[in-house]
C-alpha cells in the first residue's frame, strides 16, 4: 500500500480502552491511532479528515496532560448539525479515536463501558469541538481553522480539469500531490490552525 510519506511522520494519539483490556483484544487496552487509520477509514485525506485528527491529538492532550487518555471516557460535543457541512466527516474521526458515538454505539456490559450517548449535535458551544471526561467532568474546547495554509494556486485549476472530467492521468496525479501537500503544511503548523478556547 502506498501513500504519502508524510503520513508516518505525524505523530500518534495513545489512549488505554479497558474495554479492549476486559475482552482480551488489546494487551493492557492499549491502542494507538495513527493518521493514516484515519485516513484509511475515511477513505481519503484532506484538510477536514486532517483537522479532525487535531482536534483529538491536540485536545485530549489538553484534557489528560500527563494521563494517557481514556477512549469510552470522552463526551464530545458539536455545535453543528450532525448533517451540516463537514460536521459528520470530522464526528466519524473523532468517534473512530474516542468511541464516542451519539446514539448507535454499544450498549455496554452491566452498565458499564457504554460508547453510546457520548456525543451530542446543536449544542450552545462557539468551538469546533468540545471534549469533557466524564471521570472529572473537566473540558476542553478547540476551534480548527485551517484557511492560514493556502492551497498551491495550481490547485484549483486542476480541480476544475478533474471535475469537468478533462484532466490527463499527469494532471490528476500531480493534483492529488498539490492536494497533499496543503495537508501535509497544516500538520506543520499545528499552532496556526488550532486554538484552545478553554
Amino acid at each position: 500500500m502506498n501513500y504519502p510519506k508524510f503520513f508516518d511522520q505525524i505523530e500518534t494519539i495513545k489512549l488505554k480502552d479497558d474495554l479492549s483490556a476486559l475482552l482480551g483484544s488489546l494487551e493492557g487496552g492499549e491502542v494507538e491511532f495513527s493518521y493514516l487509520d484515519v485516513v484509511k477509514s475515511a477513505g481519503h485525506s484532506c484538510p477536514t479528515v486532517a483537522g479532525a485528527y487535531i482536534l483529538c491529538l491536540e485536545g485530549l492532550k489538553a484534557l489528560y496532560k500527563d494521563e494517557t487518555p481514556k477512549r469510552g471516557e470522552i463526551f464530545v460535543t458539536f455545535k453543528e448539525d450532525a448533517n451540516d457541512g463537514v460536521a459528520g466527516v470530522i464526528a466519524n474521526v473523532v468517534t473512530q479515536i474516542t468511541g464516542a458515538t451519539e446514539s448507535y454505539g454499544f450498549k455496554g456490559l452491566n452498565g458499564n463501558f457504554a460508547r453510546h450517548s457520548l456525543m451530542e449535535f446543536n449544542a450552545p458551544i462557539n468551538s469546533s469541538v468540545k471534549l469533557t471526561r466524564k471521570d472529572t467532568s473537566k473540558s476542553i474546547e478547540l476551534i480548527y481553522d485551517p484557511s492560514s495554509i493556502h492551497p498551491n494556486p495550481q490547485m484549483q485549476q486542476l480541480m476544475q480539469k478533474v471535475m469537468q472530467g478533462v484532466a490527463t492521468q499527469e494532471e490528476k496525479i500531480a493534483f492529488g500531490k498539490l492536494w497533499q501537500e496543503r495537508v501535509k503544511a497544516i500538520f506543520e503548523n499545528i499552532s496556526s490552525v488550532i486554538s484552545i478556547v478553554k
